[in-house]
Order: C-alpha cells, then sequence, then structure tokens
C-alpha cells in the first residue's frame, strides 16, 4: 500500500473519530438547558477575551505565512484578526445568548377527534459540519450558533488561517467546559489537508448537515461530492429594477447603495435593470453616481444611447457575480420583460423592485423565485442581522429547509409530538 494511501486512510479514520466523538456530544448538548448553553457561550467570550494577545500572535503567525506564500492581499486583509475584531468575536457570541433559544417550542397543538393532541416541536439538527475560508472569526460565530441551536459542530477552517482558528477553538471547547458541557460539541479539524474535507462530507452516520461558507468553487465541489445534505447557495446574481412608477429619488439612491455600499458581497447588485419608460429619468443620474464611485457600467445598447460611458456587454456579463467594482445594466420594456430576464439570470439570492405601484410591487414579491425579495429597499439589506436573526450561519437559495439568511431556527427542525392518555386506536 502506498504511502498516500495509509495517510487517506488515517484521516478518514481520524476524521470518523472527530464525527464519533460529535455525535455523542451533540446528544448530550440537545438535552442541555437553554441556561448552560447560554453560560457556555458568556465563558466562551470571557475566554477570548482573556486569551486575545494569543489569539493575535497566532494569527500574526498566519498571516506572515500567507503573505511568504503569495496570498492576494484581499484575503490577507479578510484573515487579519485586529483588537476590534477579536472584540467583535466576544461580543457576538454575547448577542447570541441574548437570542431567544428555538429549542423545544411546541406549535399547532391540537386536540384530535381521537382524543390525542398533536403539535411539532423544534429540535437540533444534530451534527453540523461547517467549511469555510480565510476568516477565523467564523470559528466562533459558528461555533455560537450551533451551541445556542442545541448542534454538535465540526469546523473545518482554510488552513491559512489555522492557528487563529486553534487558538479560538481552545477558547471555544474551555467556555464549554466551563458551563458543564462536553468541549467535543465543537471541534476544530487540526489537519489541513484536504482529504479532511472529502472524508468530513461523506460521513452521514455521523454528520447530518454541512454548511459550505466560501467561494464558489468550494461550494460547487462540496454540493456535487458531499453524501449528506447541503445548506448553500452557489453565487449572487442580485438585480435591481427600476420600475417607470419608480420615483427618481429612491430609484437612484437605492441603485447606487445595492452596488457600492459593500462590492464584495453575495447580496450586492450586479446587474441594474431599468424600465425604458424611467431610462430618460432615471437613468443617466444613476449612471453618474456610479461611476464616480468608481463602478464600470456594461450596458446594452439602449443603455450605451443614454450612457455614453458605459461599454458593450455580453451574454456572460448577465450572468455574472462580479463581486467588483463592475455592473451590468440593461433596459428593458417593463415589468414583464424585467421578470423575464430574472427568471433567465438570476441565481435565486437576492431580487429589488423600485416602484410606487402596489399593484406591480406585488406581481414582483409573488413572481420573482429568490431566497429574498424586496420592494423599495436595497438588496444589501439581505442579511441576517438586519432581518432580526441576530445573527447568520450562511444564505441559502435552496428550497427545502432553510431558505434566505439562516440563523438559529435554520440550524434546527421540527418534529410531530403526540400527547395521549391511555389513548389506543381502533
Amino acid at each position: 500500500m502506498s504511502t498516500s494511501t495509509d495517510e487517506s486512510t488515517s484521516i478518514t479514520e481520524s476524521m470518523h473519530r472527530v464525527g464519533r466523538a460529535a455525535r455523542g456530544a451533540g446528544r448530550e448538548l440537545a438535552r442541555s438547558s437553554t441556561g448552560a448553553r447560554d453560560r457556555a457561550l458568556e465563558a466562551m467570550a470571557a475566554r477570548i477575551e482573556e486569551r486575545a494577545e494569543a489569539i493575535a500572535a497566532a494569527n500574526a503567525e498566519d498571516l506572515a505565512a500567507a503573505r511568504e506564500a503569495g496570498l492576494e492581499a484581499s484575503l490577507v486583509e479578510r484573515m487579519e484578526l485586529t483588537p476590534g475584531r477579536i472584540q467583535a468575536m466576544a461580543d457576538g457570541l454575547r448577542e447570541i445568548a441574548a437570542l431567544p433559544d428555538p429549542v423545544g417550542a411546541v406549535r399547532e397543538l391540537a386536540a384530535r377527534p381521537s382524543g390525542i393532541q398533536v403539535g411539532r416541536m423544534r429540535v437540533p439538527l444534530g451534527v453540523i459540519g461547517i467549511i469555510y475560508e480565510s476568516r477565523p472569526n467564523v470559528t466562533a460565530d459558528a461555533a455560537g450558533l450551533c451551541v445556542k441551536s442545541g448542534n454538535a459542530a465540526i469546523l473545518r477552517g482554510g488552513s491559512e488561517a489555522i492557528r487563529a482558528n486553534r487558538a479560538i477553538a481552545e477558547c471555544v471547547q474551555a467556555g464549554l467546559e466551563d458551563a458543564g458541557l462536553p468541549a467535543e460539541a465543537v471541534q476544530v479539524v487540526a489537519t489541513t489537508d484536504r482529504d479532511a474535507v472529502g472524508a468530513l462530507i461523506r460521513m452521514p452516520e455521523w454528520v447530518d448537515v454541512i454548511v459550505p461558507r466560501g467561494g464558489k468553487s468550494l461550494v460547487a465541489r462540496i454540493a456535487a461530492e458531499a453524501q449528506v445534505p447541503v445548506i448553500k447557495h452557489l453565487e449572487g446574481v442580485c438585480h435591481v429594477y427600476l420600475d417607470d412608477d419608480a420615483d427618481p429619488d429612491k430609484a437612484v439612491a437605492i441603485a447606487v447603495n445595492a452596488k457600492t455600499q459593500r462590492l464584495g458581497t453575495c447580496n450586492t447588485m450586479e446587474t441594474l435593470l431599468v424600465a425604458a419608460g424611467a431610462a430618460e429619468r432615471i437613468l443617466p443620474e444613476a449612471a453618474e453616481r456610479l461611476t464616480a464611485a468608481g463602478i464600470e457600467l456594461r450596458g446594452c445598447p439602449r443603455t450605451r444611447e443614454r450612457v455614453p460611458q458605459a461599454v458593450a456587454a455580453s451574454d456572460a456579463d448577465w450572468a455574472t457575480e462580479y463581486l467588483g467594482p463592475i455592473l451590468a445594466v440593461r433596459v428593458v420594456d417593463g415589468l414583464d420583460a424585467a421578470l423575464e430576464h430574472i427568471a433567465q439570470y438570476s441565481s435565486g439570492h437576492t431580487e429589488a423592485i423600485v416602484t410606487d405601484s402596489y399593484t406591480k410591487a406585488q406581481r414582483f414579491l409573488r413572481e420573482v423565485d429568490s431566497s429574498s425579495v424586496m420592494v423599495n429597499a436595497s438588496t444589501r439589506f439581505a442579511d441576517g442581522h438586519e432581518y432580526g436573526l441576530g445573527a447568520e450561519i450562511g444564505i441559502s437559495t435552496d428550497k427545502l429547509h432553510a431558505r434566505g439568511p439562516v440563523g438559529l431556527e435554520g440550524l434546527t427542525t421540527e418534529k410531530y409530538i403526540v400527547l395521549g392518555d391511555g389513548h389506543i386506536r381502533s
């Protein structure tokens, strides 16, 4: 047997040990009280604050290695844990502790003609595997959400941030033990070998769901190869449609914000659609402000008639998530044409309409098949914190189980409960 085969077998066996431990710890976590889990989160936050210098030192080693390896500057910036970011991890854990606990909530409990009562109880999913890149703060965020919702977590961060991830994980596990909960409820995969990811996503006996957080190639690989359910979105090709019944000031402000407030996020607008009846009133000013913000405009022929600085858009532009200072712009005949364009090119993430027409707004809400659909608001609001979820573990564009920002409730499921008093079925 070759050395590489031996190593692969060893990694698989190691991951199964991690999974077995997570399954046992998950059962204990699921039956723990809300108070115990909240105490664990508070203790994790305190540990992070106590060990802030050690976390920063581990992060400095990661950053030095990343720069030496020639990682892109943007990736290095995402990795960096400033004192403010370390404190934000602690603050985030306390915010999660303050959220309502979804576990154990019962709804729709009703008596049946037979005399039994039937309802639904919210329960943890079990063991959640989370695969992510670059940002070590995800270690604390993901751990906090999983613990609060009663789930064990197996965390596999990017190899470039392994030292910081381990340092944060030590704080998380110490906090669990401080609250009398098993440290194995949150485990960070120790190896940087990519075979560990392959093993993690093929352990249905130990893992109940996988959440990939990273680039399109990572998410696509996980979705294609996983043998357990995946909560994911591949990309955010988000649209804003400026209707011919839109208020010009609102339309321009929303369009500019949706693109420029932050360029590299999945809820940033990538295509601007403008009704032909509004193009003369709205498009020139919107284009001027977007160009002034450093955005390159790629437009259809009707767009370029009104916006001389726009370059010709290709067919590929309508389906591209730029994550940068480029915007596709198309003038359409009206709402029907906008809906048709979105149906063809949207990734199902977030779409918005700007209009003063109640009828058109309602049509847009009903007919656009995306995880978030907005009226007179920037797509940048598609976020768990903005939705009042407190925090999110990611965005889902799938239609089963969770859709849109996935917070605590999205990390749980429901089971039927039946209450009787000696009832038997005749």
